[in-house]
């Protein structure tokens, strides 16, 4: 978060600087108020754009991934620690959010408090109605303002000046520059600590005055409009998201902005210099993720660690798991490989990064914890098949052949059970995965654990597939212990029969993937 506000303020500045050397003193001051108004919400936009055009998206064709089901309860120690953690971390104070909602309600209630000076100046009665606007008169001042649809003006003025002024406020109510400044008050508040957002304002109240100025000596003469900025001193409010028509501050860029010959149409091309100028904007964006990448790629290896089938994890082995873990929940540009070497019966987990080639044969799914994190993990569910013979009598352990199943990313109609017929789409994807959860917690014999003496975390990959009839067929299952698979495949074998998928109004098989986490106490 704090680097994206530090990109977000830089790319503000960049933009500024482009304004104040090359666009300031140009006349083109509707393309200028435009430019003002697009940077600064490019600059919250540009970090999260991503020069991926030269990477080749390649599409996963995975079956449906099912949420993980847990098993088992936690083991007393590793709650009273999660406990002691939560209580220790809702002790903690955050000062950062702390000192941002301090200053947040600081500015909150400036906004008020000019909101209160303008709501005082609605409570005059004295008001003319036109059709576009409405004028009210401010008694015993000689105020001169517009706010949306509403222009104030003194009663100290006189007829010549309120006839002037009010050609000037009609240009403001016109445009809406109101809205603009509504806009920049908006972000003041909720990005109050970015001085840059002040200086937007600034810089495109005075374009308002610019603009309406351009259009009142259309049809005034020009000297005696400059006399009468010279001469004549208003009161003014210090209400930054009101029109002025006498800022003094601003009076002396008016008169010299009056003077100046209009633009020609070359000085428009300045405008392209936003062009290379978010051009290394989006570099700076792509660079910096890459080196940002290209430092945790060169580390990514203390994060490996192999296992033996059936090997309970070592108080080391432990301590790493828990870093690859925590690393893949916190950086979801990454992903875990878990590779299982069948002649050597291990399996070696690391972590690569998202756009690293996936070897084949590697299934995809999605590692989640009760409290919603999640990473995806890749693995090689099945043994290769040797010289590419598929031996007559033995079973095929292969992937599917995909003659009849449908990708789940263009099935019309998933599978379902038969509580769930009533319901489409996402409603109803959650429901079956409701249903399969519960049905294999109420299911699945958790004295194994005992039986086979396991402690911890131990995790089953089951694959099956529902066929064009609703029947569960092909359970594979994937686990540390022979004893787990067979209860895995056990259980979903007894799902009972499902409403099958359908694909263009036709029945047709679909495959699932099912992790589950059976936890067993110490």
């Amino acid at each position: 978060m704090y680097t994206y506000i530090i990109e977000v303020i830089l790319f503000q500045l960049g933009f500024l600087l482009v304004f104040e050397i090359f666009l300031k003193n140009e006349t083109f001051f509707n393309y200028n108020r435009l430019y003002l108004l697009a940077t600064p919400v490019l600059a919250f936009l540009i970090p999260f754009l991503k020069l991926e055009f030269l990477v080749e998206a390649v599409p996963q064709n995975t079956g449906i991934l099912l949420p993980e089901v847990f098993i088992g309860n936690k083991p007393a120690t590793e709650i009273g620690t999660e406990t002691a953690a939560k209580a220790n971390s809702g002790m903690e104070i955050n000062w950062w959010l702390l000192s941002y909602l301090v200053g947040f309600a600081v500015s909150f209630f400036l906004f008020l408090k000019k909101y209160h000076s303008l709501n005082r100046l609605f409570r005059f009665r004295k008001i003319t109605e036109e059709k576009d606007f409405k004028i009210i008169e401010v008694p015993n001042s000689n105020i001169a303002c517009t706010f949306f649809y509403t222009i104030f003006l003194g009663d100290q003025l006189s007829e010549n000046e309120k006839n002037q002024i009010l050609s000037h406020e009609l240009v403001h109510v016109k445009h809406k520059h109101s809205l603009d400044l509504i806009f920049f008050e908006i972000m003041k508040i909720i990005f109050w600590f970015n001085p840059l957002v002040y200086i937007y304002q600034s810089r495109i109240a005075g374009l308002h005055e610019f603009i309406a100025d351009d259009e009142v000596v259309k049809t005034t003469d020009k000297q005696s409009y400059y006399q009468q900025l010279l001469n004549t001193v208003f009161s003014t409010q210090n209400i930054s998201f009101i029109n002025q028509f006498f800022n003094h501050s601003l009076i002396k860029k008016r008169i010299l902005m009056l003077q100046k010959n209009k633009s020609s149409k070359l000085s428009k091309f300045k405008f392209l210099l936003i062009v290379p100028l978010m051009l290394s904007m989006l570099t700076y964006v792509a660079c910096s993720d890459e080196l940002k990448n290209d430092d945790l790629d060169s580390s990514l290896s203390q994060y490996s660690y192999t296992l033996d089938k059936g090997e309970e994890m070592s108080p080391s082995k432990q301590r790493v798991h828990e870093k690859y873990e925590d690393f893949l929940f916190k950086n979801p540009d990454y992903v875990s490989w878990a590779t299982i070497d069948y002649e050597g019966d291990k399996i070696n987990y690391s972590v690569h990064s998202r756009s690293e080639e996936v070897p084949e044969g590697y299934e995809k799914m999605e590692v989640s914890k009760k409290n919603g994190q999640e990473y995806t993990m890749y693995m090689n569910l099945y043994a290769p098949e040797k010289n590419n013979i598929q031996q007559e009598g033995k079973p095929d352990n292969s992937m599917y052949d995909g003659k009849s199943e449908v990708p789940f990313a263009v099935i019309d109609e998933v599978p379902a059970f038969q509580e769930c017929d009533q319901w489409v789409d996402d409603a109803r994807r959650n429901c079956t995965s409701k249903e399969i959860s519960l049905f294999v917690n109420k299911n699945f014999d958790t004295s194994l654990g005992e039986k086979l003496g396991l402690t911890g975390v131990n995790r089953v990959i089951v694959m099956f597939r529902i066929d064009e009839t609703g029947k569960i067929v092909d359970i594979k299952a994937r686990a540390d212990h022979p004893e787990l698979e067979e209860e895995a495949k056990r259980v979903i074998a007894k799902i009972p029969d499902m409403i099958p998928g359908k694909q263009n109004g036709r029945p047709v098989s679909v495959m699932y993937t099912l992790p589950i986490a059976f936890q067993v106490a110490e």
